[in-house]
């Protein structure tokens, strides 16, 4: 008899022994330990809290307002775009947030790239910066930038994509263009799009277990230009700060930026129309030819089907270029705001 309620009670000792491995765990609390109190932050309609950093100059002054979207396992903190000179001169406001469940930022469980443009244009209307912005993002913000254009083309005065994430499973790609990109990528990268796609449950698992490698960007494996391990070397040590990147556990902050960028497609940049009146248009897109994770050879095929987009194309460049020479930011403010710096 024993022994009959052992097997049978056997398989729902797997079960359960299985479904705490792959379940993350809640998001962990924000520590507010040397935090100061006066941290700004926005309380967005539904609940949670946004928490913001500002940078150049007041923005009763301002001539240009910016929102910065920062890169996967970024923060506020990431600010290798500003030039206080610059800034002071064309007058700039900048704004950078932590996304959801980064940082000090409220997690959002069912966050999606139309979630984050409302947020982003919630903050714009709380801090009362008027009915037109710039924005602008790096890697996985840049990714995101996409959903700005896609849900409030109508708030934006321009746009800029800096080597922006990209999606393999988007439809418009031709799948022998998109297959040569994602064989490119090295095999665990390759396994984590197709978790994200066909799995996204398994996603906790992946990348925790110890039978083999997850996520190389995770790991700190990931390709990079020799240009670029020459930035890396040289990032200002806040904007390296994981522990408060990923306070609230990696689940609610990488992993969930995994699911969301490369998972089933909320829509397809390659299908958008000019966001902008009169044929005119103020987005632009940067991308480093030699770049290890995002495939020159994608973007320009997404600038080839969006014509209406201003392609730039960096020869000597890797992924890491935002972070690196000041010519080439300051190449990139006068093409988003159209002024000579």
């Amino acid at each position: 008899m024993m022994k009959k309620v052992v097997l049978l009670a056997l398989p729902v000792v797997l079960l359960a022994l299985i479904y705490q491995t792959i379940i993350p765990p809640p998001p962990r609390t924000c520590s507010t330990a040397g935090v100061p109190s006066q941290t700004p932050k926005i309380k967005l309609r539904d609940g949670r809290n946004l928490v913001y950093k500002e940078y150049g100059v007041s923005k009763n002054i301002a001539n240009y307002n910016v929102i910065y979207v920062h890169s996967f396992g970024g923060s506020k903190f990431e600010a290798s775009l500003i030039i206080p000179q610059a800034f002071e001169e064309l007058g700039v406001y900048f704004v950078s947030f932590d996304r959801p469940g980064y940082g000090k930022s409220d997690p959002h469980s069912k966050r999606t790239f139309k979630s984050l443009a409302l947020d982003i244009e919630e903050l714009v209307d709380q801090l009362e910066l008027g009915n037109k912005f710039y924005v602008i993002g790096f890697a996985m913000g840049a990714h995101f930038v996409w959903g700005c254009l896609k849900y409030i083309p109508q708030r934006l005065a321009g746009a800029a994509l800096l080597a922006p994430a990209i999606n393999y499973w988007w439809p418009g790609f031709p799948s022998n263009l998109s297959k040569e990109a994602y064989d490119k990528q090295l095999i665990r990268d390759q396994w984590i799009y197709q978790v994200a796609y066909y799995a996204p449950w398994l996603m906790y698992w992946w990348n925790t277990q110890q039978y083999f490698r997850g996520f190389s960007v995770i790991t700190g494996e990931f390709k990079l230009s020799e240009k670029d391990l020459k930035i890396a070397s040289s990032l200002d040590e806040m904007q390296l700060q994981q522990a408060y990147v990923t306070q609230q556990g990696e689940f609610e902050s990488l992993h969930r930026d995994l699911i969301i960028g490369f998972g089933k497609p909320e829509f397809d940049p390659m299908d958008m129309k000019n966001p902008f009146y009169n044929n005119q248009s103020n987005v632009h897109l940067w991308q480093g030819v030699e770049d290890g994770i995002v495939s020159v050879k994608l973007q320009r095929f997404i600038a080839k089907k969006n014509p209406w987009i201003n392609y730039h194309e960096l020869q000597d460049a890797g992924h890491l270029f935002p972070c690196g020479d000041d010519n080439v930011k300051y190449d990139i403010w006068k093409a988003l705001l159209g002024e000579k710096i």
